[in-house]
């Protein structure tokens, strides 16, 4: 059985600070105090739960520079023997 896992993935260099993903998903997204996005966990990746991801697509939607974006990983689940 395998599960897929989804990752918010920000490239600081495209963004230009306009916090228009902020408005598509604010309970995911935080602004610094110059209008550049915060994932949770301060860093350039947050893992996005099964119940946030259409804000976490919202976001990505939103960004007109194409700053963000969704990686999809497969994680295959085992049973222990």
């Amino acid at each position: 059985m395998s599960t897929a896992e989804h990752t918010l993935v920000l490239d600081p260099i495209t963004c230009e600070g306009r916090g228009l993903c902020h408005l598509a998903a604010p309970e995911l997204i935080e602004l610094d105090e110059w209008g550049y996005p915060l994932l949770p966990g301060a860093g350039l990746r947050a893992t996005v739960h099964h119940a946030d991801r259409p804000a976490a697509r919202a976001a990505v939607d939103s960004c007109p520079v194409l700053a963000l974006h969704l990686e999809r990983q497969r994680q295959s689940k085992t049973t222990p023997l």
